[in-house]
């Protein structure tokens, strides 16, 4: 089991920049892929982005290509996004996950929710116009 903690949300103007962060213990963290999901109200969770456990592959969703980076650092067993440019339909509830990886599928990222096999609790983003 990997237990994940969400920080880094909160309240933002459109256009402004948040940076969320996500701390991973319970596994090895260069033995599992992550991503970031988000679900804003009456709408189902939807994938962000995601890494591979060796951080050379990482995918971002059509949505936020160009304002959006996901990042990891081994160092600190922590998962980063970075948001830019932030507008009002980023407004949701941001999850961080986690699922084992193989060694030789360390360059794959997961795109699907059932992949996943950990989740942090989220941690809300609120974009004002």
């Amino acid at each position: 089991q990997v237990q994940l903690g969400e920080s880094g949300g909160g309240l933002v103007q459109a256009g402004g920049s948040l940076r969320l962060s996500c701390a991973a213990s319970g596994r090895t963290f260069s033995s599992i892929a992550m991503g970031w999901f988000r679900q804003a109200p009456g709408k189902d969770r939807e994938l962000v982005a995601a890494i591979s456990r060796s951080a050379r592959s990482a995918y971002h969703a059509d949505a936020v290509k160009g304002r959006f980076t996901i990042s990891r650092d081994s160092a600190e067993n922590a998962l980063y996004l970075q948001m830019n440019s932030l507008k009002p339909e980023d407004t949701a509830v941001y999850y961080c996950a986690a699922r084992l990886s193989p060694a030789y599928l360390r360059d794959t990222y997961y795109l699907k929710e059932n992949e996943y096999e950990n989740w942090g609790q989220g941690t809300q983003v609120t974009v004002s116009p």
